[in-house]
């Protein structure tokens, strides 16, 4: 095989008719008997040649190099091949450091295993039929060695070949790989962090049927700050929390724990949803002010058959009702948090028996090229049709939306079902109630009332003693320290009794230690003795409430 013919036709070659003997002067300086002369000494050109040494060299021309040394010089891995069969016709130095030396004219698919192995047959194959270069990347080899290959097509007399050029990336490739090593721990550590700071278990209220879920991102999309929450507050009503921290990551996930953990500890405090959001705006800003969340804070009343609730930049809760009309809470919301500087109100929306409230993150509406109303109108269709329990109707919901492990953004979803009940199951949930009218003959008329109905509920007689003494601590605590309009509510679900006394102060009462000459001071003690817990809350309108609850027996 006469290479020299070969590399006349490389890419970047033209074979000159022009003779050498018009440069005829480089030859003879260079010596053809392998002596260097020296201008200085050199009687032809004598010292009129030394101001044209200083002058810069003509470049040399194309044809007065060696194409086979350069080739063979080159730190990339150069193959020739010929011919249907990709004969072997040329390997250079360091193709033959890297995969050892080859013998010529034998096929590459005995000769040259390496190429098998990269994948690259079809590849030549292709490139010799329709005389198209072709290019992959970072192919990597068993041994380990990762190369880019471009096969180019070489017409010859003798039948068309191919000129593999393999670039060496092994370097490169193993940075890149330790690059999306690191980039998956630091995602696995911020979605276990992510998954440690949410609820490992949902609480579950007497009244409310309750699931959730939380996705994160796909494999190239890093970790955000989603979060829910649901926190029993007493008393048979329930908090129900979502929120979205801008921002992805680890520090994402860390200041979501915080919020979520401030929350909670508001909750606590029992106070309307727009001021617990007054209260984590100031904090969201203090954790970092570089970060802003979007936020809902809602309460279940089980007496009132409605959420109150306010927001904080976030979507709007839809609720789905029994006759599969959903509706969409629109008002009362404010920028996210961390911004500042605005006074947050609370709405409300009703949560009937048979309904059901879904409460969500961006990640499961909001789509490229797609205005977020769009995915949240889809979101509606989706939840009218959706029936069956919570984790059922979430699990619809995900499918419906199209979310799959490869979703590019967190997913957080918090269903939240308002059961409607009959038959036997509609007997363990009773309400009675009386207004308390009059001065010091309410205490007994409220005794009177609590005996009558805990005994028609059929309470064992140590529980309806404690329920009627704690009626009548809770009644009398507020005529003496309350004001008119006052009343009594008794409530029972599968799992407690709840006795609450509402009036129109709202000094809230506290617990105190009373000395043996005080003639009060022991009331609330009493309660919070006897009862399993007990609490007190402002009420919108003025005023407060106060509560205990007994756990009933199994």
């Amino acid at each position: 095989m006469n290479f020299t013919r070969w590399s006349a036709r490389l890419p970047g070659t033209q074979r000159r008719s022009a003779a050498r003997s018009d440069r005829g002067a480089v030859p003879a300086a260079r010596g053809e008997s392998g002596q260097q002369s020296d201008p200085a000494n050199d009687p032809a050109t004598g010292a009129a040649s030394a101001p044209e040494a200083s002058e810069d060299p003509r470049p040399p021309a194309l044809e007065d190099l060696s194409l086979r040394e350069l080739v063979r010089q080159l730190p990339a891995l150069v193959a020739l091949l010929y011919g249907p069969d990709h004969r072997v016709a040329y390997v250079n130095d360091a193709y033959v450091t890297a995969f050892g030396p080859r013998t010529t004219g034998a096929p590459a698919a005995t000769e040259l295993p390496e190429l098998e192995e990269l994948g690259l047959l079809p590849l030549m194959d292709q490139v010799l039929r329709s005389g198209t270069s072709r290019t992959v990347k970072s192919r990597r080899t068993p041994k380990g060695g990762s190369y880019t290959i471009t096969c180019t097509p070489l017409d010859t007399p003798d039948g068309g070949g191919v000129l593999v050029f393999a670039a060496d990336v092994t370097d490169h490739a193993d940075a890149a790989e330790r690059l999306r090593a690191a980039e998956r721990r630091q995602r696995e550590t911020a979605v276990t962090l992510q998954r440690s700071l949410l609820p490992q278990e949902l609480e579950q209220p007497d009244d409310l049927r309750l699931a959730a879920t939380y996705q994160p991102g796909g494999k190239d999309a890093a970790v955000g700050g989603d979060w829910y929450d649901v926190i029993t507050l007493g008393a048979g009503r329930t908090a129900l929390v979502i929120g979205d921290v801008m921002g992805r990551g680890v520090r994402a996930a860390a200041v979501m724990g915080q919020l979520r953990t401030a929350v909670r500890a508001y909750a606590r405090l029992d106070l309307p949803p727009h001021e617990v959001l007054q209260l984590l705006d100031g904090l969201a800003s203090e954790i970092d002010a570089s970060q802003i969340a979007t936020c809902v804070y809602a309460v279940h009343d089980p007496n009132e058959g409605r959420l109150v609730y306010a927001s904080a930049g976030h979507l709007p809760i839809l609720v789905r009702h029994e006759d599969g009309m959903v509706s969409r809470a629109e008002d009362h919301t404010g920028p996210p948090l961390g911004t500042g500087g605005w006074m947050h109100t609370s709405g409300t929306i009703g949560l009937p028996p048979g309904s059901t409230a879904v409460l969500y993150t961006d990640g499961l509406v909001e789509r490229r090229r797609e205005d977020i109303d769009e995915g949240v109108a889809a979101l509606e269709r989706a939840l009218s049709g959706a029936t069956g329990t919570p984790q059922v109707v979430c699990d619809r919901l995900m499918r419906a939306l199209g979310i799959t492990t490869d979703h590019d953004d967190d997913v957080a979803v918090l269903v939240v079902q308002h059961p409607s009940r009959k038959g036997h199951d509609a007997e363990l949930f009773r309400n009675a109630a009386l207004e308390l009218l009059g001065g010091i003959e309410a205490t007994p008329r409220a005794r009177a009332f609590a005996t009558g109905v805990l005994s028609s509920w059929r309470f064992p007689t140590e529980l309806r003693d404690l329920g009627v003494l704690a009626a009548s601590e809770l009644v009398a605590n507020s005529l003496q320290h309350g004001m008119p309009p006052m009343r009594l509510r008794l409530r029972r679900t599968d799992r407690r009794l709840i006795i609450e006394v509402t009036d129109g102060d709202d000094h809230l009462p506290r617990r105190r230690r009373a000395d043996p000459g005080d003639e009060a001071g022991r009331g609330i003690s009493i309660v919070a003795t006897i009862a399993s817990s007990w609490g007190s809350r402002r009420t919108p309108g003025g005023g407060k409430a106060v509560w205990c609850e007994f756990a009933l027996p199994d």
